[in-house]
């Protein structure tokens, strides 16, 4: 399964363009430690007739947070690809955590998700910029796809717990 999932990742590699290289950084920086998720969710959070989502999104966040950080990446340890295939040189400082789930993949999607669920007009715009941080992670080679894949699923059921969560603390 590694080997399959490095062969996409070098695959991935051929991609690059200087423009490309450019666009992923700027991509993987806005999802770094989910602070654009952060500051859409305080905006959210600031108008009373958003407020509702923007709990849901703070929910999501936080159950992400626990659950990506806290709890999986030390339990599953798994090393980084950048590790494994050390020719790659890297575009960005080397992440130091664990590489399963992608973080900045399940804090992009616990938001967008959450966004979706609640039917707010921010849902597309934020889940093809969740798309386009997902990718960043394999195109700049510090998540295997298998570790993408995870971090989706795992933002996914944070966004709709997080949202269920704002349901029963802001009634309708």
């Amino acid at each position: 399964m590694m080997t399959l999932e490095l062969n996409i990742l070098d695959w991935i590699q051929t991609l690059h363009t200087s423009f490309g290289d450019s666009l992923m950084i700027f991509f993987t920086n806005l999802g770094n430690r989910g602070l654009v998720w952060i500051i859409l969710d305080i905006l959210l959070l600031i108008f009373p007739k958003t407020r509702r989502t923007g709990i849901a999104v703070t929910f999501a966040l936080i159950l992400e947070l626990i659950l990506c950080n806290g709890l999986l990446k030390p339990l599953v340890g798994r090393t980084r690809p950048f590790d494994i295939n050390t020719d790659v040189a890297l575009l960005i400082h080397p992440p130091a955590d664990f590489s399963f789930p992608s973080g900045h993949t399940a804090s992009s999607f616990a938001a967008a998700s959450a966004l979706c669920f609640a039917k707010s007009r921010l849902r597309f715009p934020a889940l093809i910029l969740a798309a386009l941080i997902a990718f960043s992670r394999l195109y700049l080679y510090v998540h295997f796809p298998s570790d993408v894949l995870a971090g989706i699923l795992l933002g996914i059921l944070t966004g709709a717990a997080g949202t269920l969560l704002s349901r029963r603390v802001i009634p309708s």
